[in-house]
């Protein structure tokens, strides 16, 4: 195997977005099947969609037989904070030529949250470390989405609360990314953010929650240079 130190690595490093994903996509995989659909669909989403909420979303739209105008605008809103993912990531993606392509599409949440709390030892090949992490996350999600499709498809399973395995998942990140920054402002400002996005729309919370984070850090990087 090429660069097996970087697979190793990339291994131990994504054990829980492992247990995170098996769940999360095993849940995708059992309601797909539940809705209607057969395994085969919620399987090739996962490998060629590859957007988590996005295709719990769009099994509930497929099932209300909504148009391609409603899929595409739900699409844009739910998935528009990657944009903000992927300003940060371009100069580490900037020397991943031959797999920068699959890099941008596999980036979802949790590997942006992972590969910011790393720090990539300066031995290694940095283009081979984000592309293990990146196909093993990818890797997680096809399996877990698998084994619920081809278990719902056989028993009859109630699937309620298993969800909640998301916001489990993001709470351990989100440790993981403080442990490394040891910034409690950054705390500070989340916490405002969220509060403030959940007066403001419910129904856009995360967009919004987004914006507002992204003008309070900038306030703050003004004040700290004045």
């Amino acid at each position: 195997m090429y660069y097996k130190q970087e697979f190793t690595v990339a291994l131990k490093d994504s054990v829980a977005v492992f247990m995170g994903y098996m769940v999360l996509g095993f849940s995708f995989g059992l309601i797909a099947v539940s809705s209607g659909f057969s395994p085969i669909v919620p399987i090739a989403m996962s490998i060629f969609i590859y957007a988590g909420a996005l295709q719990f979303l769009a099994i509930s739209l497929l099932k209300a037989k909504a148009g391609f105008l409603e899929l595409f605008i739900a699409g844009i809103s739910v998935n528009i904070r990657q944009i903000f993912y992927g300003l940060s990531l371009l100069k580490r993606f900037k020397k991943a030529k031959g797999i920068k392509s699959y890099l941008i599409f596999a980036l979802t949440d949790e590997t942006y949250a992972l590969l910011t709390s790393k720090d990539i030892d300066s031995k290694f090949n940095q283009k081979w470390y984000l592309f293990y992490i990146s196909l093993l996350h990818h890797i997680y999600w096809i399996s877990g989405t698998a084994l619920g499709a081809v278990f719902g498809a056989k028993i009859d399973f109630n699937s309620k609360g298993i969800e909640f395995a998301l916001t489990a998942l993001f709470v351990v990140l989100a440790i993981e990314q403080f442990k490394k920054s040891r910034d409690f402002m950054l705390i500070i400002i989340a916490s405002v953010s969220a509060t403030l996005a959940l007066f403001i729309s419910k129904d856009n919370m995360l967009v919004v929650a987004i914006a507002v984070s992204l003008v309070l850090l900038l306030l703050r990087k003004g004040l700290k240079s004045e």
